[in-house]
């Protein structure tokens, strides 16, 4: 396992606009560290950069300890799964699995033995004298992951490897990734721009727009506590809701149209003060009033858009001139141009700063649960 860290690390291809700039983060050995964002933010290019197939314009790259920036790939002790697998047309999987280690001179014994160790591992043993062409997507993805691994390398770089596969497979791949990395206790620097990927499989995300670090952190803390609005809505789904708000100083909060209140506290007034805001919520935090003596602001709205995905409703309904929805557990029976109560609890609202995109009031009402594991003799 080895550290991998960059420092203050940019990147340029015409020496006067940077599309990677000030990139400062340490992923820690044996960490499946996940680079997530848009088409275009810039996190492929990193992940080549770390490879050593892009060259670094500024800063430090230093892998093990010790400066990486003029390494070449094969010296930098590291194994690499692309998007479109690269693989071999004319090679069986078997020599497609072992091609790297025949670069290495590895013997030929040792080779077989790593080699069937690892189809064993990724189910691909009844597959190893076909060709790629014989496979169907998920294999193919498999025998390229197992090329990786066979390499022994202490670190793994993924560049969306999943991305080519359906829904269902997706699913499956993205637990055997994540189970994998875990057995051999490798350091996994992974991209997708796919927030469910991230979300699911990495010790710690990070969010990257437009080529600058938005928020790094384990997922539950981004999702619960985002940095700033493109956070908000670039992780969750569906995404948060935002609105523009205003400042009632004498009323302790502010307003979200004329019927939403935020309470904020006298510091959280202070730090906003004149500045123009935006107030969010998460869909599943906006609650059906069911008793009528909940607390909280309830707001009667009109439906505009109905979604029932069997284990949950999502509806949509208009803030002002933003249009927002709620997530709620289990089959409502909502229609379009339905009346809905529903109700808004202050504690669940973050605020920022529009200008700078600074979060200027956390939630509040985010339980976190812990699991008390018993053990029986």
């Amino acid at each position: 396992m080895k550290r991998v860290e960059l420092i203050d690390v940019s990147k340029s291809y015409d020496k006067q606009v940077d599309v990677i700039s000030n990139i400062d983060v340490t992923i820690e050995p044996g960490e499946f560290f996940v680079l997530v964002g848009p088409s275009g933010c810039g996190k492929s290019t990193m992940l080549r950069m770390i490879a050593g197939l892009e060259e670094i314009t500024g800063g430090v790259l230093e892998i093990g300890g010790k400066r990486a920036n003029h390494l070449s790939p094969d010296k930098r002790d590291l194994s690499m799964v692309f998007q479109n697998y690269a693989l071999y047309p004319h090679l069986t999987v078997f020599q497609n699995i072992t091609f790297g280690l025949d670069v290495k001179k590895v013997k030929k014994a040792e080779q077989t033995k790593r080699a069937n160790e690892v189809a064993e591992m990724l189910g691909l043993s009844d597959f190893l004298k076909r060709k790629p062409r014989e496979l169907s997507g998920g294999q193919r993805q498999r025998v390229a992951l197992a090329r990786a691994i066979v390499s022994e390398a202490p670190i793994c770089l993924m560049d969306e490897p999943l991305s080519n596969l359906d829904a269902k497979l997706r699913a499956h791949m993205r637990t055997e990734i994540r189970r994998i990395q875990r057995k051999l206790g490798i350091t996994m620097i992974y991209v997708t721009h796919d927030q469910v990927e991230a979300m699911t499989m990495g010790d710690r995300i990070m969010i990257l727009h437009e080529g600058k670090i938005q928020q790094v952190g384990k997922p539950i803390d981004i999702y619960n506590y985002p940095a700033n609005p493109f956070v908000a809505t670039f992780i969750g789904s569906p995404p948060m809701n935002i609105s523009p708000a205003r400042m009632e100083p004498t009323k302790s909060g502010v307003f979200i149209g004329d019927t939403i209140q935020v309470s904020m506290t006298e510091q959280q007034m202070i730090a906003g003060a004149a500045r123009p805001l935006l107030a969010g919520i998460r869909p599943e935090h906006i609650q059906p009033v069911v008793t009528g003596t909940e607390m909280g602001n309830k707001v009667q709205v009109d439906v505009t858009n109905v979604e029932i995905l069997g284990n949950e409703t999502v509806f949509s309904f208009q803030v002002g001139d933003r249009e927002w929805m709620a997530k709620w557990s289990g089959q409502w029976d909502i229609a379009i141009g339905d009346q809905v109560p529903i109700l808004l609890g202050s504690e669940y609202f973050c605020v920022f700063d529009e200008e700078t995109g600074e979060l200027i009031r956390k939630p509040e009402g985010l339980a976190h649960l812990s699991i008390a594991k018993e053990v029986s003799l």
